[in-house]
């Protein structure tokens, strides 16, 4: 005969929610084996059983352990273990088997291995009574995390525009956590409700602001944290779709001419504006309503040249973000590897050796000076060709800045910026008086001077 463990759900409450078919299995189970007597319906359960059953508890096995990882795993052999002995084994969970339930993959994959069968009684899981208790409609668009893993991210990987409920979260340190991820997306005073005991009689609901999600010790094992959506337009998908409106037949006849061509000089006109507005901040003014504008109409600009990419089948926004973060990842191995760094300068050592494998990788012959965008500001141009030559021992930058010794008798050893403003200032003039644009005047010099590097290379 075939050995069987048969998985049931016992619902988030009382033995009222149990469907039909895990009542019975239960209730004339020979081996009941509990993940958990902490459970409102199994006292009634165990009331129904045979008095022959044989009834296992796992709930010695979470002060055997530390890590939650070793519970389960300990759960899965104990209860694989008595299918082996006995035949045949019911094992009891909260809820629905196959959500939130960890111990159910692996004693699934475990039997698979030993020649057990498994079969899944389905229960009503914490999802439906907790986003009822909230009054929402899941099928509206909605996210269910469990909490610890919000807890180890540093910004929360959700649509801040969708309602999230977090679950799972069964004590204060944790809600501590969870809350100091979500404070990097939502606003301090953002209503977040916590949601106890969801579809039982002791059912609770709690709303405070965000940042005193854990100033009440109220968390234990059937514990949910629910945050309601942002208002409308806060979330990036929400600018995607926008961007993708408004390129479509029913869309803008402007936007729907641009090109990644075109776009160009609205790219740099607003990294200008950018610039401008984090650079008033210099006067000792708070322009944070700015920087934030200007950095919208930055995304704006990425977020269109992505859309027009994807129409084109270029590629789409998620090979732009896959392709950023796994170079940055590649590239800071003493964060996400197990390289170690003795400060900055080693740090950006190890990106100029990891940027010259990268190029090498691609069949690319490496050149120091490569990096410096055409398109740079004059100013900013130079400042690179400068840093990068001189990285590559083709320039002295101090020899180059002391060239003209009455130039720099006039600034001194130490110069501000004000100091080194006010000689650009006047150096603009100057090509002003003379008929020429200090800006062109820099770049064609640049140019000159790249060639001149290029060829002690």
């Amino acid at each position: 005969m075939t050995k069987r463990i048969q998985i049931v759900g016992l619902g988030p409450g009382s033995a009222n929610q149990l469907t039909l078919e895990a009542w019975r299995t239960v209730t004339n189970a020979t081996v009941l084996a509990l993940r958990t007597e902490r459970h409102p319906c199994v006292s009634e359960l165990l009331a129904q059983l045979p008095p022959t059953a044989i009834v296992e508890r796992c709930d010695d096995l979470y002060e055997q352990h530390a890590a939650f990882e070793q519970v389960y795993h300990a759960i899965a052999e104990r209860v694989l273990a008595l299918a082996q002995t006995h035949g045949a084994v019911v094992y009891a969970v909260p809820g629905h088997p196959c959500i939130g339930e960890a111990t159910t993959p692996m004693l699934q994959r475990r039997a698979q291995e030993a020649g057990v069968a498994v079969e899944i009684i389905a229960g009503v899981s914490f999802i439906e009574p907790s986003f009822a208790a909230v009054g929402v409609d899941p099928m509206d668009g909605a996210q269910v995390i469990d909490a610890m893993i919000i807890a180890r991210q540093h910004h929360p990987m959700v649509d801040v525009n969708l309602p999230l409920l977090l679950a799972q979260v069964y004590a204060r340190w944790l809600a501590s956590d969870v809350k100091l991820t979500l404070l990097n997306a939502y606003p301090a005073d953002h209503p977040v409700t916590i949601v106890q005991a969801a579809g039982t009689a002791q059912q609770r609901l709690t709303t405070a602001p965000l940042a005193e999600l854990d100033h009440e010790d109220i968390f234990d094992h059937l514990t949910s944290v629910y945050a309601p959506p942002l208002p409308p337009h806060s979330s990036f998908t929400a600018l995607q779709e926008l961007v993708a409106h408004l390129r479509a037949p029913d869309g803008c006849p402007w936007d729907r001419e641009q090109t990644l061509a075109s776009l160009r000089a609205d790219l740099l006109d607003e990294c200008a504006e950018l610039l401008e507005a984090i650079d008033a901040e210099q006067l000792g003014d708070d322009h944070s309503a700015a920087i934030c504008e200007e950095l919208g109409d930055v995304l704006l600009s990425a977020t269109m040249l992505t859309q027009i990419a994807t129409e084109e089948g270029r590629f789409q926004m998620g090979d732009v973000v896959r392709g950023v973060v796994t170079k940055l990842i590649r590239r800071h191995p003493h964060v996400f590897g197990d390289v170690s760094v003795s400060g900055v300068d080693h740090v950006l050592a190890n990106w100029d050796a990891i940027k010259a494998q990268e190029k090498a990788e691609k069949g690319v012959k490496p050149n120091p000076l490569d990096g410096v965008a055409p398109g740079l500001p004059a100013l900013e141009k130079a400042r690179k060709l400068q840093s990068k030559a001189a990285k590559a021992g083709l320039l002295d930058r101090r020899s180059l800045a002391t060239a003209n010794p009455d130039l720099y008798a006039l600034l001194g050893d130490a110069p501000d910026e004000m100091q080194i403003g006010a000689l650009l200032w006047q150096l603009v003039a100057l090509a002003n008086l003379h008929g020429l644009e200090a800006e062109n005047a820099l770049r064609s010099f640049i140019v000159h001077e790249r060639s001149r590097l290029s060829a002690a290379i």
